[in-house]
């Protein structure tokens, strides 16, 4: 067991995997019809670029391709060994990675996050839009309060984003993650902004973090009542 897992952690073999990781992505992406909801999203993101977007653990796999290829963008993907290939997949498909994590409250600005903040803080400052996923670690469709400390600190707005595809795999992992299959019906749903006064108190940001998971959850369901066929489009 040790051995494998020395090789599983070699340099080498991480690449091959986060390059094949890529361009399976890539092949569900170009077999696939993906739709947009709603359908002007880029250009009511536009003028406020750059945004924070905010989507589920285990569902976020095609969100690479819910930018357009002029958006900067960057990705936080935990220091855990697992996450370089993650990296390897999230900067080939054009998105640049800030390695790092949050406590067990996702909260990213203390303990071993601090230098993970401050290099999103610094990167949305640079205009680069930021990428996360919300949930507390472990703790699957719970949003913690990092992402709504990072949207006051920076004031930025967070877009809660879902993608989700009609063919697809769902493991039985902590976070529901999906393996989603080429030749599907795609869908990519954002939800209306979550905005962060720099004064907020902490009554503030806990409805914030709230208003942030109801909109995530939403999101997410409406992605998959279009691609399952679960009732017309608004």
């Amino acid at each position: 067991m040790a051995l494998v897992k020395r090789i599983a952690r070699a340099r080498w073999v991480q690449v091959a995997l986060g390059t094949v990781a890529a361009e399976y992505l890539r092949l569900v992406w170009h077999t696939s019809r993906f739709v947009l909801e709603p359908a002007d999203i880029y250009d009511r993101i536009a003028p406020e670029l750059p945004v924070i977007f905010a989507f589920w653990h285990g569902q976020h796999f095609m969100v690479p391709f819910a930018k357009p290829e002029y958006y900067r963008a960057k990705v936080l993907i935990s220091r855990h060994h697992d996450g370089e290939v993650n990296a390897i997949a999230a900067e080939r498909l054009g998105v640049e990675a800030i390695r790092g994590s949050g406590d067990h409250e996702r909260r990213f600005d203390r303990k071993g996050g601090v230098t993970a903040f401050m290099s999103m803080l610094t990167a949305l400052k640079d205009d680069w839009s930021m990428a996360l996923t919300a949930d507390v670690p472990k703790v699957s469709r719970v949003v913690g309060t990092g992402i709504v400390k990072l949207a006051q600190v920076s004031g930025r707005p967070i877009y809660p984003v879902a993608v989700a595809t009609s063919r697809r795999i769902t493991l039985a992992s902590w976070d529901r993650s999906v393996v989603n299959l080429p030749f599907s019906r795609g869908a990519i749903v954002a939800a209306e902004p979550v905005r962060v006064a720099a004064t907020a108190d902490a009554e503030a940001l806990a409805g914030a973090r709230r208003l942030v998971e109801e909109r995530l959850n939403a999101a997410t369901e409406r992605a998959y009542a279009i691609v399952d066929r679960r009732g017309p489009r608004s």
